[in-house]
């Protein structure tokens, strides 16, 4: 996927600033319609708050309480053909919501979870029920005192991944992807847009475009009017949700929903083997949008909230990593920022050159977003053909191109997948088979590819080899090592502090390599 020169000015149809997953997956849609594309990230891909969610494609079960069915049932659609599109990345979770008489009644669960199994349609998932946690494994390492829960179904997803894959498929449909690349000001007249662009070293590029599309996340506000010189007509809600890692609480592969006293709800979820991840908060933002942080309060949350359910309790100093992230919402006027819709809005100003914004929007329905996104766009500027992700594979998603397409082989998503991860195996009996399951989930049918080089080179840290850093670097943006061990793999949590390092002094070295290559082609 290489960038165009660094001298040369660029003219496309459509220039799309934010590379989070809304404005990767409209970039995405667009380039498979035909019009050419460019993107701008100012930072890397997904570093921000798409890199910060639950990790869930989910319904929204809470959503029920807020009447939001039109909402809750977009997204349980988007469920399966999500899963369908990347089952390497994506997979089956049952989710376990222990009773207690003290929150909501059980006609009330029951009426939510019976909407929650009908509300769209549903071939790949499991229907909900109810357990005895007494002599089951989910139920042992709660209190005692829940003896009762309800399960049901909902998706597991890597966001960042999600985001990468969506930019690789967008530039292998031609669009130009430029990471650390800021959109610095934008100029509209009654045809296109003249837009400026700098990079991370300082220099500028300049591009032309027929339509410009704020997908800023939560500076879409603060672009249309320092940046794009467009009045602000609607105003966002910065809420910010925390998380926090900590040792595995269970051994089990099903997570757990906590309904709280303060009427909201926390999951624990299994977390790269090792781990468990707790969240999230829902705190109103006031601080910089680049660097959230959680605060102590916030922590303390979460572990006495999952310690009123776990035997053992969870304390602060278990904490091993945590993450936080601004959702950029509608602004409803909800007085609770975790009762403020999750819904977003398209804003489309055809007044003169096409501007589009987009206002909210969650991570499990991107596709569905950008999709209404790129049918506003596609008619001004004539798109030569029309929508067609609802059916479309992610890169890596064809685990089993026999089958056709989308189709699901027979014995599920999950049966499907540890056949693929034993095929794998077998080709590369070189590589532990955990390094495989790795390669797997992260590549899917492209493990192949990202390990074609033999020798793999030198082991950089355990599992992580010269070969792999080589194609996260030339095909997927990887310029970090933050970039390599949070965003495009979870390896950080598994490694000290030599073995990051190790991996940071490697990636410096290609940065730099980078940079000079860049320096030459713009001179």
């Amino acid at each position: 996927m290489p960038e165009p020169p660094p001298c040369t000015d660029i003219a496309c149809d459509v220039l799309v600033v934010g590379g989070g997953i809304n404005g990767v997956g409209i970039a995405r849609d667009l380039a498979g319609r035909g019009l050419s594309v460019v993107l701008a990230e100012k930072d890397d891909l997904a570093s921000h708050t798409s890199s910060a969610s639950t990790k869930l494609i989910h319904g929204g079960l809470r959503y029920l309480e807020h009447h939001e069915f039109a909402l809750v049932r977009k997204s349980l659609a988007e469920r399966e053909v999500l899963l369908r599109s990347a089952p390497h990345i994506m997979w089956p979770m049952r989710f376990v919501m222990p009773h207690d008489p003290g929150m909501r009644p059980v006609w009330m669960i029951r009426a939510g979870l019976f909407l929650y199994d009908h509300l769209a349609r549903r071939e790949l998932l499991p229907g909900s029920g109810t357990i005895s946690l007494h002599g089951h494994a989910v139920g042992a390492p709660l209190k005692r005192h829940y003896t009762k829960a309800f399960v049901y179904s909902d998706v597991w997803v890597d966001d960042a991944r999600l985001v990468v894959l969506n930019a690789v498929d967008a530039a292998e449909r031609g669009a130009t992807v430029l990471t650390r690349t800021a959109c610095v000001d934008a100029r509209r007249t009654a045809r296109e847009w003249h837009a400026t662009l700098r990079d991370a070293a300082g220099r500028s590029r300049r591009v032309r475009a027929r339509a410009l599309v704020n997908a800023a996340g939560p500076w879409a506000a603060q672009f249309l009017v320092d940046h794009a010189h467009v009045p602000q007509r609607r105003s966002l809600r910065l809420v910010k949700g925390s998380h926090i890692i900590v040792p595995k609480l269970f051994d089990h592969d099903h997570a757990y929903i906590f309904q709280n006293p303060d009427q909201r709800i926390i999951f624990a979820i299994p977390y790269e083997g090792d781990f468990t991840l707790l969240g999230t908060t829902d705190v109103e933002h006031t601080g910089a949008l680049g660097s959230p942080r959680i605060e102590a309060g916030e922590i303390a949350y979460l572990c006495d909230q999952a310690s009123r359910y776990f035997e053992r309790p969870v304390l602060p100093g278990d904490v091993v990593r945590t993450f936080s992230g601004v959702r950029p919402l509608l602004d409803d006027e909800a007085d609770d920022p975790s009762a403020v819709t999750r819904d977003y809005a398209l804003e489309m100003d055809a007044s003169l050159a096409p501007l589009l914004s987009v206002w909210g929007g969650k991570l499990t329905t991107f596709r569905k977003l950008a999709e209404e996104a790129s049918d506003l766009i596609a008619g001004p500027l004539a798109a030569p053909r029309g929508a067609w992700t609802e059916h479309a594979l992610l890169p890596g998603g064809d685990l089993w191109a026999s089958g056709g397409g989308t189709q699901v082989p027979i014995g599920g998503v999950v049966e499907g997948f540890e056949r693929f991860v034993e095929a794998l195996s077998a080709r590369h009996p070189e590589l532990p088979r955990a390094v495989c399951l790795r390669l797997a989930r992260q590549y899917g049918s492209r493990a192949d590819q990202v390990i074609a080089d033999k020798p793999l080179g030198d082991p950089i840290a355990p599992g992580l080899f010269e070969a792999e850093l080589a194609y996260l670097h030339t095909h997927e943006w990887a310029r970090s090592a933050e970039d390599v061990l949070w965003r495009r793999t979870k390896l950080g949590l598994h490694y000290d502090g030599a073995q990051r390092e190790a991996v940071a002094r490697w990636c410096e070295s290609q940065w730099q390599d980078h940079c000079v290559a860049a320096e030459s082609a713009w001179r």
